[in-house]
């Protein structure tokens, strides 16, 4: 069933004032990706959004990927792998609503602050890939603030956020969707930066997928925000271009 141009507009979380203020801040990581579970299930449309996403030129201009070098900041085992060609077996944790994986001792999060927030991951594919899930149920789950405070790579965006956070704006990106992890991909990978595109389910069965950059520094993986009006979210029939990998 189609819908009203009206109609389509009423719904969509974009048009909403506090999304707005949000996307003007570069700030918005959450919201963006609510739009694909708001659509009727099988209009393939990918949607604008302001989520993290794959560009040759971030990774690769970034200060923070030359400077991140250094061990990891609570002593997690880097690893000389460069790919992750299936799934890892992982045991899975509630961060709120969303399962998330963890192994402490080698992939991470290897340290979880007082408040919660996990941190901490390994140099390695499988750290970067368990980092971006962490990071993103964070996100979704009240910690979005801490986010960008302690687990975001420096950068311009970066500093709108923090700005934004000291003038007291709300950085939430609005409601939380509730959807779970349900695959993903690892496109590029080296110690200093990944590229992780993540499938997701919704509660009523949709999938949607995006892609995240982290960067490797201070001796953790960092997400690296985009610059205003990178990325999409985008709505997948299925799971066929990823590898299967959920906690519930």
């Amino acid at each position: 069933m189609s819908q009203s141009t009206e109609s389509t507009t009423e719904s969509n979380p974009f048009t909403k004032p506090g999304f707005l203020i949000a996307a003007a801040l570069v700030v918005a990581l959450i919201a963006a990706t609510v739009v694909i579970f708001l659509l009727p299930k099988g209009q393939g449309n990918a949607q604008p959004a302001l989520a993290p996403t794959e560009t040759s030129s971030t990774a690769a201009a970034s200060p923070s990927a030359s400077a991140g070098a250094g061990k990891s900041v609570c002593g997690l085992p880097a690893s000389k792998e460069t790919a992750l060609g299936t799934a890892p077996k992982s045991k899975w944790d509630l961060l709120g609503t969303m399962a998330v994986p963890t192994d402490p001792s080698t992939a991470g999060p290897g340290t979880v602050g007082k408040d919660g927030l996990r941190s901490c991951f390994a140099q390695s594919p499988t750290g970067a890939l368990y980092a971006t899930v962490n990071i993103w149920a964070s996100s979704f789950n009240g910690y979005a603030k801490q986010v960008y405070l302690e687990l975001s790579a420096d950068s311009p965006s970066r500093d709108k956020a923090v700005q934004a956070i000291k003038e007291g704006k709300d950085v939430s990106g609005g409601t939380s969707p509730k959807v779970q992890i349900a695959g993903f991909i690892i496109h590029s990978y080296t110690p200093e930066t990944a590229v992780v595109e993540l499938a997701i389910k919704s509660n009523d069965g949709g999938y949607g997928a995006f892609s995240t950059s982290v960067l490797w520094e201070d001796g953790d993986w960092k997400l690296d925000i985009p610059p205003a009006g990178g990325g999409a979210v985008r709505q997948i029939s299925d799971l066929s271009s990823f590898i299967p990998w959920a906690g519930v």
